[in-house]
């Protein structure tokens, strides 16, 4: 079965580099570009390309005519797109017989949209899921092809999620690429009825509010954690980012009358800070070595 790749972060590397391995894929080219402003986990595929001596296309943008032109020489059965920021236009999605295959790490039909990993983190659901579905014009809303939910632990961040769902998507791609190029696969339609939209994630949104409760500053850091950009707090007129951190277990009483953003002690580099609802203890983090006890952030 001839396909054509299209991807450029790093869970797009992995996937590629396991669907080289498929017995049932002929990888006939693939499309990337050469940097991204946005994607913090950005990874060219374009090396990867070049050592297995496929087809390599640099996209710059949205432009989307020329990778149209390009993807018409291939005259693939069918398109994988997995790790894309922009939404195909109808001359690409009607190139391949059996369609386009796109990749969501959320429980479609919910929570379709933006930052799907670091909104379920923030949220601090329990679950979420693996989702390859066929693309259609609309966002995350096409039929589904394989599903796989994939269990959130309170002790998992953004780099163990990520490496959760990796390992469920290259389990999935063996099982429906042959499915695939067997004729055996089936859609399931989403029921729209259920969907809802997550919004793209701004600066803001990583601003830690030292009255919120401490269990929700350790799910924001948790979610922003590497491989993405940090949560921040600002002390001294700066943003210092926060990169891990777990909710301290101390007597409620003695605490009750401090105010919310105090520092409670400082240990080496480990920091406890009073929030609106119990304390936290940070544990990577970028503030300078002279925090004190007493200290507002």
């Amino acid at each position: 079965m001839k396909i054509a790749f299209i991807g450029c972060i790093t869970l797009s590397c992995k996937m590629l580099q396991h669907l080289l391995t498929s017995s049932y894929a002929e990888v006939v080219g693939i499309v990337t570009c050469n940097k991204s402003s946005f994607n913090a986990d950005f990874a060219s595929l374009k090396p990867l390309a070049s050592e297995a001596d496929i087809p390599c296309f640099i996209v710059e943008g949205n432009k989307q005519n020329a990778m149209a032109e390009w993807l018409r020489t291939l005259r693939p059965d069918v398109i994988y797109c997995f790790g894309w920021s922009y939404l195909l236009r109808k001359e690409i999605l009607q190139i391949p017989k059996l369609g386009v295959v796109g990749y969501h790490p959320a429980a479609l039909p919910k929570n379709r949209g933006r930052h799907p990993i670091i909104w379920a983190l923030a949220l601090g659901l329990k679950s979420t899921a693996s989702t390859f579905f066929f693309m259609d014009e609309g966002a995350d809303s096409g039929d589904i092809l394989s599903q796989e939910t994939v269990m959130i632990d309170d002790t998992d961040d953004a780099g163990i999620l990520y490496e959760k769902l990796s390992v469920s998507s290259l389990r999935q791609i063996t099982d429906f690429t042959a499915l695939l190029a067997e004729g055996k696969y089936t859609r399931i339609p989403q029921d729209h009825e259920k969907a809802n939209y997550w919004r793209k994630r701004i600066n803001d949104d990583g601003k830690i509010d030292w009255r919120m409760s401490a269990k929700s500053i350790h799910n924001l850091i948790r979610a922003l954690t590497r491989p993405y950009i940090g949560a921040h707090s600002i002390f001294q007129q700066r943003e210092v980012k926060i990169w891990k951190a777990n909710v301290a277990l101390l007597d409620e009483p003695e605490i009750d009358n401090v105010e919310p953003g105090k520092v409670l002690s400082v240990e080496d580099e480990t920091i406890v800070v009073k929030c609106g609802e119990g304390a936290l203890r940070i544990i990577a983090h970028e503030f300078p070595a002279f925090l004190s006890v007493g200290d507002y952030l």
